[in-house]
């Protein structure tokens, strides 16, 4: 066995000593450390700044939705189907949207591409209580159709304003159910005017208003409200890339509304004001194209009609089979006409039996006819 000297064995249990006491004094302040980490706190709750009254705009804002909500509806559709191999018919959900009470006999203003294809809608009010609905009328061409529900508690509709004299930076709230979100609040400005939107069906719907108020799927058929709580349009679009709202939302205004649901009421379609002229969008750019002018060729003018008696002509076939144009609407009402869909936008801004002022091109002279307007079922 190996002997180490007395001093070096002293030295050895110094050196241990010293490295037992620092390790306990570490533990020491860890475990102290650990314990004051680990303490509990006596705390209590913070005290509540007071906020103070609300902001004026917020008021009306709040006050704006608690009056009008209960005029908005969800509807929900569904589309009936045969099972192939039992023949049951089923009923499967086909898609969701917006609308809003119209009068108090119960009926409900939606978009036609809302409930178009469906076999069968439900409206559910405010309260939660739910309704089969009856379809009454739809126009397609401005994007509407009119439901009915049946006996239930009576509800206030909205109160009408006029699109006409809106003007762009106007405030407007959409009140409906995005993505089946009931009864959402968005908000935002007027931001353009008289747009059009051409529809997957080649159709154009025109006079639209563009506003930034977030409008997504689920919106269509709501309301958009001006910041008196008026009815200013249905939201029945929106542009986005994305399928998300991208702050570019379209309704159609009440004016065009007010004028087209009584008669969705009253008679189940829409009576669209006419001429009594036959027309087509393929001749039409190639007869304008090559005459170098901007107007509606006048294919034909049926017998008896407004057209005829204001003397107008359609296009002549020759001989040779060359064809000779007659008449081309170049203005209504002194609004200029380049294509088939402004044309009859520009009439259906007016009633049937009201005479409007035309401008027409023939052999290369313009001149002015005055037309009473007939009603042509849509």
């Amino acid at each position: 066995m190996t002997q180490y000297p007395v001093a070096d064995q002293f030295a050895r249990r110094v050196r241990w000593l010293t490295t037992a006491i620092i390790t306990i004094l570490v533990a020491w302040h860890a475990l102290s450390w650990a314990d004051r980490a680990f303490q509990k706190e006596s705390a209590a709750p913070r005290s509540v700044t007071a906020r103070g009254d609300l902001a004026a705009d917020e008021k009306s804002t709040i006050e704006l939705f608690e009056r009008s909500r209960d005029s908005v509806v969800y509807i929900s559709t569904s589309e009936r189907v045969m099972d192939f191999w039992s023949r049951n018919i089923l009923s499967i959900p086909r898609g969701t949207g917006s609308g809003f009470i119209w009068d108090d006999k119960g009926h409900v203003v939606t978009n036609y591409h809302v409930i178009a294809g469906a076999s069968e809608a439900r409206i559910r009010l405010s309260d939660g209580k739910e309704y089969k609905a009856a379809l009454v009328g739809t126009s397609p061409m401005h994007d509407l159709a009119v439901l009915k529900i049946g006996d239930g508690p009576k509800r206030h509709p909205l109160p009408l304003g006029t699109s006409h004299d809106l003007r762009v930076g106007q405030k407007t709230f959409a009140i409906g159910n995005p993505f089946g979100l009931d009864w959402t609040l968005t908000t935002g400005i007027v931001s353009a005017l008289d747009r059009s939107l051409t529809e997957e069906s080649g159709s154009v719907i025109e006079h639209l208003i563009q506003t930034d108020a977030a409008v997504n799927p689920g919106n269509s058929g709501g309301p958009l409200l001006d910041s008196a709580g008026r009815l200013i349009g249905v939201n029945t679009a929106i542009y986005s890339p994305s399928g998300a709202s991208a702050g570019v939302g379209f309704a159609v205004p009440v004016d065009t509304v007010n004028r087209v649901i009584p008669q969705l009421i009253g008679r189940g379609k829409y009576a669209r004001p006419s001429l009594g002229i036959e027309i087509d969008g393929d001749i039409n750019e190639t007869i304008t194209s090559q005459l170098g002018v901007k107007g509606v060729v006048i294919l034909k003018v049926r017998q008896g009609s407004p057209a005829a008696q204001a003397g107008l002509k359609g296009i002549t076939i020759n001989r040779d089979r060359t064809v000779s144009p007659g008449d081309i609407i170049t203005a209504v009402q002194g609004k200029k006409v380049e294509t088939i869909a402004k044309l009859i936008s520009r009439l259906d801004d007016f009633q049937v039996g009201q005479p409007i002022k035309l401008s027409v091109l023939r052999n290369d002279n313009e001149r002015e006819v005055m037309v009473t307007l007939s009603s042509e079922q849509q």
